[in-house]
């Protein structure tokens, strides 16, 4: 897997030299290709996001809170690849790989980076792949856009030696994305409604339970290169095992060149259910072209 997430990046940055020459438009690409936005045929979007989520406390089903309690650590790196294949910009075909690395046992947060597999406080691999696209279903809304994806996890075992690593359940996935730039062009709105249907797997925690996570974004763009903004996401687990939490965020995006742009996100688990509480830290790279 580091083999595979270097040549991303080294394919990534080769794009640079040559962009840096282009014409400069009216519009950056953080500002247009919002993940409403479809590519045009030929065009690709390859983003390289990685998250680490990190708590010392939870909260029980009840809501009542534990504090105090030993780290955890969970790191998620993720690729996504789309390339636009339609004439009319209408449908996107893509794969989306996710790799995990997890420690516990009150194990520094930056001990993910050590993909050590220590017994009884780490694990680490490839746990899933989806094929997706991502399509247009009203003609004279180009600003809305659903991404279906199925994800078939790669995982044998959600936990092992008491370290949980990721689901075994089937993912079939929608994510239902739409923005709207204010007339200044200074302000944008971005929302998105994730659904999944999780099956296949009666050992696994997520079997028989759908997802419901709505997310509101709204940026500020003090030039065409640079935004800063603010957001909300609520996720609500129900079926089999039950499950809901809240955060809060902010961040930033920064167009490095016309092909490459860089995403910086922070968020904070505020309250929930069933769920940890921690933070979250986020960066992404992101190339079009």
């Amino acid at each position: 897997m580091n083999k595979l997430i270097v040549l991303i990046i080294a394919l990534t940055l080769s794009f640079t030299g040559f962009a840096q020459d282009e014409e400069e438009t009216t519009t950056s690409n953080i500002q247009t290709y919002t993940p409403s936005k479809l590519l045009k045929k030929g065009q690709w979007d390859i983003k390289f996001f990685n998250n680490l989520y990190t708590q010392t406390k939870s909260a029980s089903s009840s809501g009542d809170v534990t504090k105090n309690l030993p780290r955890e650590t969970y790191f998620t790196s993720t690729i996504d690849i789309f390339a636009g294949v339609s004439e009319n910009s209408k449908l996107n075909v893509g794969l989306l790989i996710e790799m995990r690395s997890n420690v516990i046992g009150n194990r520094k947060s930056l001990d993910v980076f050590k993909f050590d597999g220590e017994t009884n406080t780490a694990r680490s691999g490839i746990t899933s792949m989806a094929p997706a696209i991502k399509f247009n279903p009203l003609k004279n809304v180009s600003n809305f856009t659903i991404q279906t994806a199925f994800h078939i996890p790669l995982v044998d075992n959600e936990t092992e030696n008491g370290v949980f690593l990721d689901q075994t359940a089937y993912t079939f996935q929608n994510r239902f994305f739409y923005d709207y730039t204010f007339p200044s062009g200074d302000w944008q709105l971005f929302t998105e409604l994730n659904t999944e249907y999780n099956f296949g797997e009666k050992t696994s925690f997520a079997d028989k339970t759908f997802v419901l996570a709505p997310g509101v974004f709204l940026s500020y763009f003090p030039n065409k290169e640079f935004t800063i903004l603010g957001f909300v996401q609520h996720q609500q687990r129900v079926g089999d095992f039950e499950q809901d939490f809240t955060a809060l965020g902010f961040g930033g995006k920064y167009q490095l060149c016309k092909t490459l742009n860089l995403e910086v996100l922070y968020s904070n688990f505020v309250r929930g259910n069933a769920t940890g509480l921690g933070q979250s830290f986020n960066i992404g790279l992101r190339a079009l072209f």
